[in-house]
């Protein structure tokens, strides 16, 4: 009851059902891709599958028309930084921002021109947003792996060395943060191999993963975030008095 109770919570919350939504989408693109792939007897439940992952995919996208404004707050909320210490996390993160920031006009206007609402090329705005989710990743990664040097190299300095001068409370907290910014580097290596997939045929290895490699991919990085997700509720709970 726990467990159920824990779901119909996260259920509540907008990003808790998006969370869900993203990795039910992709395991049955990974499921389904397998079962059109390799079980020719199976295919037509394979390709049943794959029309809820797009489906789900769709919803999404849709759901997504009303991120703009939550985003635009963070973005100038967090403006250029000026709390940040250090200069390079800065401005990898207002750069990060500022492609999440136009990532969500320019999906918006591709599936606008989807729907025949706008007469505009959807595949030039489709390519442009992936292009720009692609860069965010990228930026993403930089900034964990960048965390992650630093760190470990707080850990393992002289100073580090006496728990009096570091307190086990705070050394653990750094592990843990520590272990975070490796499963993000993780989840967004992941969505990046399938956005680069997702652009204009030529650039790398796009168009080239089957459906089943795209599920995979993709259900690894919404089982990470969901993972990250319950360990920052349970931190959360810990703590609360």
């Amino acid at each position: 009851m726990a467990a159920l109770s824990g779901l119909a919570s996260a259920l509540e919350s907008y990003r808790g059902r998006d969370r869900l939504i993203r990795t039910v989408g992709y395991c049955c693109q990974l499921v389904g891709g397998v079962l059109v792939e390799q079980c020719p007897a199976r295919s037509e439940v394979g390709t049943r599958l794959l029309a809820l992952s797009s489906q789900l995919s769709h919803c999404r996208t849709i759901l997504r028309l009303f991120d703009d404004l939550a985003m635009f707050m963070y973005t100038k909320q967090y403006g250029l930084g000026a709390e940040e210490d250090d200069v390079f996390v800065r401005c990898v993160s207002v750069l990060s921002n500022l492609a999440d920031q136009l990532y969500y006009p320019c999906e918006h206007i591709a599936w606008a021109a989807d729907a025949k609402i706008l007469h505009v090329d959807s595949a030039w705005w489709w390519s442009l947003s992936t292009a720009l989710w692609g860069l965010s990743l990228l930026l993403g990664i930089a900034r964990s792996l960048w965390m992650v040097l630093k760190l470990r190299k707080k850990l393992r300095s002289p100073t580090a060395a006496f728990t009096s001068q570091l307190p086990q409370s705070k050394w653990r907290a750094m592990e843990a943060q520590i272990q975070s910014e490796v499963l993000t580097v993780l989840s967004n290596l992941a969505d990046l191999a399938n956005a680069v997939h997702w652009l204009p045929p030529g650039v790398l290895w796009a168009g080239r993963f089957p459906p089943w490699l795209v599920g995979l991919l993709g259900t690894v990085s919404s089982l990470l975030s969901v993972y990250q997700a319950v360990r920052a509720g349970g931190r959360a709970d810990a703590t609360t008095p």
